[in-house]
Formats: structure tokens, C-alpha cells, sequence
């Protein structure tokens, strides 16, 4: 399959570079570009891509704006954030919206070209050593506006609605396996694998694995063995 992707970015120059490293590859095909977030849905609508790499910084509606009124559409496409280390809480709000991960603007090329094509496959684009780092670190910097005692609840109350196999399951999520890693770990073959989480997802109204972890995180649960 060739992956369509929307190159979304206000810097001319890193539009450009990305384009010409990404239309390289063979089964990538760059069908557009974005200078601004606000011009995100009308090309998402006319020409389908399957990811939008999404630049967080932009003048009129930033990335984190148009990621969170593009993934409440039916049929969305997936989106990687471009973002630095030092927007770590801009990162949370990404993938609490929906985005499937993130890179660095200076990540080596390949890596970028291989965190579209995992995305495009329903691969998040985070490691499991990333993934704890990360939110582990912007949990304790997102502000004072969710206590963590209150989030932490929440997301105990809405992982209790998960039978308790698609606990196990979320959790392993969580910690960062894949499917075919969280298969051999339960006892499942891979297309169970996938089968729960796709119910975990309907379940939870989540959009992407990235949300099962960041529940799973929040919940408190990815220092236990005990999911329930």
C-alpha cells in the first residue's frame, strides 16, 4: 500500500526538506502541504492522506489545535507530531487528543520515514522506554488544572468497564508491547490480541493504543503487576 501523507508545517524550508526526504521512499507519496493548522480539514478532505505530520507551532491554529479537531472526525487520518523535548506538556495534550506519537525535527531521516510507515500500519510511534519516560516526566509538568489524585481515579473508574482478559490486555498495552509480544506474554494469538484492543478502544471512546498506555499510566498501574 502506498501510504498518502499531508505534510503540515509553517517553516517553508523544513516543508520542503521533508517532503523531498519523505517522497523518497518508495511507498510513501506526499499529497500535500500545510503552511497552518486551520487549512488541515479541507485537504484532509479532498485528498484522503492516511497521516498528517503535524508541526505543534504555528501562527494561526497550532498543531495541538487542529489534531484535536481532526481526530473527533469519523475516518480520520493518524498523526505524528513534530516536537521538541522541551514541549514536553505539548506532548501529552498530542496524544491525549489522538495523535499516534511524535519525532524530533531532528531525528535521523530514516527514523522518520519508519514512524510514518508504523503509524500508516497502527503502530504508535513511541518505544517502550520512550513511552514511560515520557509520561512519567509530563504527568508531574501538566498543571495544576487535573489533580493527580482525580485523574488517577478516573482512569481506575474506566478501566473497571474492561472485562479481565482486555485488562490484561491494556495493560500490557501500556507497557509498551506489541501485538505479537503481548500474545506470547497471555497466551493469545495475535489476531485476539488485536480483537481486544479494538474493544478496549469502542469501550473507552479512545482513538489509538497511545491513549490505552496513557490511561494505563494515569490509572497508576504501570509499576504493578495487578491491572484490577
Amino acid at each position: 500500500m502506498t501510504i498518502r501523507l499531508l505534510v503540515v508545517d509553517d517553516d517553508p524550508l523544513v516543508r520542503a526538506g521533508l517532503s523531498l526526504m519523505l517522497g523518497g521512499a518508495q511507498d510513501i507519496e506526499i499529497v500535500g502541504e500545510a503552511a497552518d493548522g486551520a487549512d488541515v480539514p479541507p485537504l484532509v478532505e479532498r485528498l484522503a492522506p492516511h497521516v498528517v505530520l503535524m508541526d505543534i507551532r504555528m501562527p494561526g491554529v497550532d498543531g495541538l489545535t487542529a489534531t484535536e479537531r481532526l481526530r473527533v472526525r469519523p475516518g480520520a487520518p493518524e498523526v505524528v507530531v513534530l516536537t521538541t523535548f522541551h514541549a514536553d506538556e505539548q506532548v501529552l495534550r498530542a496524544l491525549r487528543a489522538g495523535a499516534a506519537g511524535f519525532v524530533l525535527k531532528d531525528t535521523p531521516p530514516a527514523e522518520i520515514v519508519d514512524a510514518v510507515r508504523k503509524v500508516a500500519a497502527g503502530d504508535p510511534v513511541l518505544s517502550p522506554a520512550v513511552t514511560r519516560q515520557l509520561m512519567t516526566h509530563v504527568a508531574g509538568v501538566a498543571g495544576p488544572a487535573v489533580r493527580e489524585d482525580d485523574r488517577r481515579t478516573a482512569a481506575a473508574r474506566r478501566l473497571a468497564e474492561l472485562a479481565e482478559r482486555e485488562r490484561e490486555v491494556a495493560l500490557a498495552v501500556g507497557r509498551g508491547g506489541s501485538n505479537a509480544e503481548i500474545a506470547a506474554a497471555l497466551y493469545m494469538s495475535v489476531p485476539t490480541v488485536k480483537a481486544h484492543v479494538s474493544r478496549i478502544l469502542a469501550k473507552l471512546g479512545l482513538n489509538n493504543r497511545v491513549q490505552i498506555a496513557l490511561l494505563v499510566h494515569d490509572a497508576g498501574l504501570l509499576d504493578t503487576d495487578d491491572v484490577r
